[in-house]
């Protein structure tokens, strides 16, 4: 079509080559392949002259109107590459939600001005199509998934008790002496009831839970509270351990297991700008909590 357009435009195929910077006879090839897949003669051509047919002015206004969208639309997309845009639906959990993007959310607004972010949380998987998601942090391991996933980081997990519940029923030496506390567990995830610890029997310690919530955040909130303990994540306990909120138990028998943080999507070419731009700003402000 850009061929077609050049040898009209220049008013002969030995002109069109010269600007195009091909032969004449390449050229004279090309015309003739889109004759042929058109089924029709746009140009009527002699050794001293060459006239559009009428099928040929037809393809020629619309050849040219389709060239110049094309531009337009180039332009567009290098002009939005250039200036991550658009908007952006992220989900995650609403422990990670809460301490490992919302405190972050002013500085990417302030780096990306254009970007609209949209923030909605599940601590279940979720259909990102049906939901409207560009890219949605999961943590732990990944099931087997049609889904594209890009590693974020990992972080610690911590065994982990408030002062006062400390106070009261004492603090806990060895592992075994967990089995006269009250431990804080998931209701749903029967993986995150198997904590970090080496024991005689491994490097997993599955407990029964004397308290049970489907949230990490409404275990977190209930180990503040005097409850019991707790295992969760580094990235959403960091502060409460700095401020001394919660004590970390057992470290010398704590395996070093690391929570693996992965953002999941459908896209399997490159990224729209906008969502590589914020998943290039978490990763970097996860590596605060991979302690």
């Amino acid at each position: 079509m850009q061929v077609f357009v050049s040898v009209i435009e220049c008013g002969s195929i030995s002109a069109a080559a010269e600007q195009g910077g091909q032969t004449p006879s390449a050229i004279s090839r090309t015309l003739s392949r889109l004759e042929t897949k058109l089924g029709t003669t746009l140009i009527n051509r002699t050794t001293r002259r060459m006239d559009l047919t009428e099928e040929g002015r037809f393809f020629f206004e619309r050849a040219k109107s389709i060239l110049q969208q094309m531009d337009e639309l180039e332009e567009h997309l290098s002009v939005h590459h250039q200036t991550p845009s658009g908007r952006l639906r992220i989900n995650a959990a609403l422990p990670f939600m809460l301490h490992a993007i919302v405190p972050w959310v002013g500085e990417f607004r302030a780096l990306y001005p254009q970007i609209q972010l949209e923030l909605n949380t599940s601590d279940l998987i979720i259909d990102l199509i049906e939901q409207s998601t560009d890219v949605a942090i999961r943590i732990g391991e990944l099931a087997d998934s049609s889904l594209h996933a890009r590693a974020l980081g990992c972080s610690p997990l911590n065994l982990l008790a408030s002062p006062e519940y400390l106070a009261r029923h004492g603090t806990p030496e060895q592992v075994e002496d967990l089995q006269g506390h009250a431990l804080l567990g998931f209701t749903q995830t029967e993986t995150l009831n198997h904590w970090p610890l080496r024991h005689a029997e491994g490097d997993r310690l599955l407990i029964r839970p004397a308290l049970s919530a489907s949230s990490g955040e409404t275990l977190r909130e209930l180990a503040l509270a005097g409850e019991g303990i707790v295992c969760l994540s580094h990235f959403m306990t960091h502060e409460d351990i700095r401020s001394g909120r919660l004590q970390v138990l057992l470290p010398e028998h704590n395996s070093g297991y690391r929570q693996p943080i992965n953002a999941v999507y459908y896209r399997n070419t490159q990224l729209a700008l906008r969502i590589q731009c914020f998943l290039d700003f978490i990763q970097n402000k996860l590596a605060i909590y991979a302690c």
